[in-house]
Order: C-alpha cells, then structure tokens, then sequence
C-alpha cells in the first residue's frame, strides 16, 4: 500500500502536473500570458497600388479593422474621376473647389447659356459638375418648374422673341424671390465692364425689423400686468407668467399698430453686401416718428469704401452709379 502510494506521488511529479499548485501561481501565470498577448505588434497592413487619382497612390486594407482606404493623398487634392475640379493656370495642379464656389460656377453656367448663349462648360463638365453638387447634397441642381420658365422667358427676351409679358414676368421674379430662389435673387455683387455699374439683391433684415416692434410691447407688456394686478390681485393670486402669457396676443396687436402707425411707419430693414467692396451694409425704409425717409428708392454711402449707391425698395437691388 506504501508502496503504491510513493509510486503514485513519483508518476505526478514526473508528469509536470501543477494539480498542487497554488492557485495565485495560476493566476500570475494566466496575467502574465494575457500581457504579452497584448503587448504583440499588429500585424502590417497589406496595400495594393492603384491609377485611380495619380500614379503611385495607394489603397491599403487594413486586416484587423476589415476596412480599405486610401494613402498619399493630401486634403487639398482633387480627384477629377470622382469630383469637379479646377485647373491652377500658374502651377496646373487641379484644385479642390468648396461647394459655395462650386455652386456659384453651376449657377453662372446656366445664366451665361440663357441669357448670352455662351456655353461656359461643356457638356461632360457640366454633367460632372452637376452630379458633384447632388452628391454634395446642394439644392441648386433641383430647379423647379417656376426656375426653368424664368430663366427660358429671360433668354427669349433677350433674343428679341418674348414668351410672356413684363407684368407676367415681373410677378414670376417676385414670386421665385419670396421662395428665395437663387436664380431671381443674386446675392453677390456684380459689375459690368461696359458701363461700370456693379449690383447686388440685398434681403429683408427680419430680425432688426421684429426688434421696431420691442419698445411698444415692453411698455404695453408692464401696462397689461399693472391693470391686470389691479384688478385680479383683491380677488385671486395670479402667477405675473400667466397673466403675461394671457395677454401675449393683444399686446403683440397693440405693438404692432403703434409701431407701424406711430413710431417707425412703413418700415423695412434691409442688408447685404456692399455693390463695390462686399462689405455687409444695412438700410432702412421708412419714416420715424413722422420724420420722411426713404420711401421707393434710397441713396446710402458704403461705409467702407465710400461709394454712393441707390437700392429699390420693390426689388431690392442695390447699384452703383455709372462710371465716368
């Protein structure tokens, strides 16, 4: 029986169990073992070559992540397989343009060939620039039907051969402007070589022009809640919000004809890039306190560039005077 147990314990041992082991050992070992699996290196990323943008751009694939990207491009650089580009006339490196930029070529491409007939782009670049500017996500390529009739009527008129009167197309403009349709309403300023005259369609300033409105409801504001005191406090306690929010519809009405008939009669606030240097002007349509100023037409000074400029009230289109 000894004998058998000391062969036993001698057969373990030479086995290398650790069945006697103790258990932090265990653990010391399974930390250990866990630490140098995550201290391994990742493996290294297996990258193919690719002609797609230029010659020695590469698309790597990436093994642990399951993804493919590209190397060696910069941010600045275009794709012209996959987006509108430019061409540098100095360096002739393609040039990555932003959509604002983007749009504005899209929109002078389609007023040149409407209006002059002059085909800025051709066909493939157009179609590139318009499939660029979709995919972007830009709601210029989405003209409408109203857009199409006017820039077609704008065309016709020019080639001598209207399709529609002046009141018919004076109404479709004022109506694709209410839409602030970017075809009607050219916010950026400008100039013609021949006469000197630069333009720009300023917008209604609707912030500045709720703002006429704030000195009238403050006053009728503290009136309202005073009366309302007055005569509700003896009978009930009343929180001053509900009381104020009881009488927000009729102080808003009473504001709102003070204003318009005492205060700042007629009044339009409008805004926008001065016609020659950009910079933002502001001008106001209308009298104050019964003293007269513009009315249909105004006559502002750029306070930037000093520049004498008119702006029409119906249209909002503010231009320079002719150049000598």
């Amino acid at each position: 029986m000894k004998y058998t147990f000391v062969a036993s314990a001698l057969a373990l041992l030479l086995a290398g169990s650790d069945a006697f082991a103790p258990v932090s050992s265990r653990a010391g070992r399974s930390a250990f073992v866990t630490k140098l699996r995550m201290s391994e290196e990742p493996k290294e990323v297996k990258t193919i070559t690719t002609k797609m943008a230029k010659e020695g751009k590469e698309i790597a694939y990436d093994e642990a992540s399951g993804r493919f990207f590209e190397t060696g491009l910069e941010e600045e650089e275009c794709i012209p397989d996959e987006e509108y580009c430019v061409v540098d006339q100095k360096s002739g490196d393609l040039v990555r343009l932003t959509v604002e930029e983007k749009e504005r070529i899209f929109l002078d491409a389609l007023q040149s060939y409407y209006v002059s007939g002059r085909q800025m782009l051709d066909d493939a670049e157009f179609d590139l620039l318009r499939e660029d500017l979709s995919w972007n996500g830009s709601d210029m390529v989405q003209m409408n039907r109203n857009e199409a009739k006017f820039l077609e009527a704008r065309s016709a008129y020019l080639k001598g051969d209207p399709i529609m009167s002046d009141d018919e197309y004076n109404q479709l403009k004022t109506d694709l402007k209410e839409e602030g349709s970017k075809f009607a309403v050219s916010t950026e300023p400008k100039c013609y070589i021949d006469t000197g005259i630069c333009t720009v369609t300023l917008q209604k300033d609707k912030f500045r022009n709720n703002l006429l409105y704030l000195p009238a409801g403050g006053v009728l504001s503290i009136l309202w809640l005073g009366v309302a005191f007055e005569i509700i406090e003896p009978l009930i306690r009343v929180n001053p919000l509900f009381l104020l929010a009881l009488g927000a519809y009729p102080i808003y009405q009473g504001a709102q004809f003070i204003t318009d008939n005492f205060i700042f009669q007629d009044n339009l606030i409008v805004y926008g890039p001065c016609p020659n240097c950009e910079v933002e002007q502001r001008v106001y349509f209308g009298n104050i306190l019964f003293t007269e100023g513009f009315s249909t037409q105004s006559k502002s000074k750029c306070t930037n560039c000093k520049t004498e400029f008119s702006v029409q009230r119906n249209t909002l289109r503010a231009s320079t005077l002719p150049k000598v």
